[in-house]
């Protein structure tokens, strides 16, 4: 299953990112991509008033992407912000493209390192999945795909409900905050969640905003070096700090065949 990641930087214009999203989904299809995954915030950047921005899923702006992923036949995960109902947004992954649509509200608040992230967020309940097609036309088999969002990444036990589940990859589509130790923090948390699962991890972070003449702000903007994570633990392949394109070519029974080996699900206790 060949898979790419789309490591842009955000703006504050929703319609100007949709314009980047356009271009990496049609650059991932033409590199025989199945699954293009975009960073948390792809439809805003934090650090601006979210109500304004929010959509509903069936919205415009996420019926446009909707539309992108419909006309180049493949899977597309990217984070927009959706209206909560409670006077804030909820921290939306969609999903959709090639027989997918399907949508997942981030469960774990970034309140960390100084940042409230519930302050303006409401948080989402219920761990999702999807069934991503492997290859383009009818018949062909589909992958499971665990879904998860950035500060998500901490807590194991998403990841092994997750993987309960059926997933043999999970996406971990990120807006990293910057700071001391933090990348290593990211890259070493990405690998543990692969480890502790047996599941390819793809790992999808904005870029760094000061590579495009921006600056980090207070809010969590991206660090870049988006990674996928092998079950092993080992990692696959990686970008910097720029905005770029990685495509990936991961194998979902090699993470069938770690689980036998190394069968951590099974054996788990607690």
């Amino acid at each position: 299953m060949r898979i790419a990641l789309a490591q842009i930087s955000s703006t504050r214009d929703p319609e100007e990112n949709l314009a980047e999203v356009g271009l990496r989904i049609r650059e991932a299809a033409g590199a025989g991509a199945r699954l293009v995954v975009f960073p948390e915030a792809t439809m805003c950047c934090f650090g601006v008033a979210l109500g304004p921005v929010a959509e509903p899923v069936d919205g415009p702006w996420a019926t446009r992407v909707r539309e992108l992923a419909a006309a180049a036949g493949i899977t597309v995960a990217a984070g927009m912000f959706t209206p909560s109902g409670d006077g804030r947004v909820r921290n939306t992954l969609l999903v959709i493209g090639a027989g997918v649509d399907t949508h997942y509200d981030k469960i774990h608040m970034y309140d960390a390192f100084g940042f409230a992230e519930s302050d303006t967020v409401a948080p989402g309940t219920d761990p999702v999945t999807a069934e991503v097609p492997e290859a383009a036309g009818p018949g062909t088999g589909a992958t499971t795909v665990g879904l998860s969002t950035c500060y998500d990444v901490r807590f194991p036990g998403l990841y092994q409900r997750l993987a309960d589940a059926g997933a043999v990859v999970q996406l971990v589509p990120a807006s990293w905050g910057a700071g001391p130790g933090k990348r290593e923090q990211w890259e070493l948390l990405v690998r543990a969640r692969a480890l502790d699962t047996g599941s390819f991890v793809v790992a999808c972070d904005q870029a760094d905003p000061t590579t495009v003449g921006r600056e980090h702000g207070k809010a969590p903007t991206g660090i870049g070096y988006s990674l996928v994570a092998g079950p092993r633990g080992e990692v696959v392949d990686a970008l910097g700090a720029d905005p770029g394109l990685l495509v990936v070519d991961v194998d979902p029974a090699a993470a069938e065949r770690v689980r036998e080996q190394i069968p951590v699900l099974r054996n788990r206790r607690f």
